[in-house]
């Protein structure tokens, strides 16, 4: 075993430190107070995952500079090279401006942004894409299957499924309101998987092979999911669930 030499930390925090979540939280604290300064706009903020959400790309530039004016007297800036712009609303496809930062680099416009581990597409409406889980779902599938094959029991096998890669496939999707083609799409990709392992192509067999070892589907699985996210976003309290029933009433 060989340990570095020691140096002294003089500003910032220490990756893997149990506290280092907390502080950092309360350095960045004053960051979300510039809701209460611009007019329909948004500071989320999720450690150092910062999302800006504006009306327009006027508003959208004039918070960008309000961010990096508060950064500033943090002794941060914003990385140009990881930020991107995104368009959603009936005139997503049209070009427009791009927003620059203080210093004069410009932030490109995209058609996808990955944001906590969720890839938002530009769109008329907000939607996400579902592709790269599908993707890490059958990764994770064949991963189980390069292991165990056909040794261990149908129980097995899809109580491994369902606690390794179900959390994959539906990663944050129960926040966005999914069409019903990408629903078919999810469900069509755990069928296969079905079809595959009880070996048989029938869909009334494998329906009953669901029933029998109570293996629900994703469209069945988000339904519940998204109920219950629902009624957790309603009991609390702030500046987007406060809009967002403004909105919907």
């Amino acid at each position: 075993m060989f340990f570095s030499d020691s140096f002294l930390i003089k500003f910032g925090v220490r990756q893997g430190s149990v506290l280092s979540p907390l502080l950092f939280a309360i350095y960045l604290d004053d960051l979300p107070d510039i809701n209460s300064i611009v007019h329909r706009s948004f500071v989320v903020l999720y450690a150092d995952d910062v999302l800006l959400i504006a009306p327009s790309v006027t508003e959208l530039q004039r918070l960008l500079h309000l961010c990096e004016k508060e950064l500033m007297w943090l002794d941060m800036h914003i990385n140009e090279k990881k930020s991107c712009c995104l368009r959603i609303g009936p005139r997503f496809d049209l070009a427009c401006t791009c927003v620059v930062t203080s210093d004069g680099h410009k932030i490109p416009w995209v058609n996808e942004i990955r944001y906590l581990g969720t890839y938002i597409v530009a769109g008329r409406q907000l939607r996400c894409s579902i592709t790269h889980s599908k993707r890490s779902f059958h990764r994770s599938l064949n991963a189980i299957f390069g292991k165990i094959g056909r040794i261990a029991s149908e129980e097995v096998t899809l109580e491994l499924v369902k606690c390794k890669c179900f959390p994959i496939l539906l990663y944050g999707l129960d926040c966005f309101c999914l069409p019903k083609a990408d629903l078919k799409s999810l469900d069509f990709v755990v069928t296969r998987f079905l079809m595959k392992l009880f070996k048989s192509s029938n869909n009334d067999i494998i329906s009953d092979c669901r029933q029998f070892f109570q293996f629900s589907i994703p469209s069945e699985l988000l339904a519940v999911r998204k109920t219950t996210l629902e009624a957790k976003f309603l009991s609390c309290y702030n500046l987007l669930n406060y809009f967002g029933i403004k909105t919907l009433v």
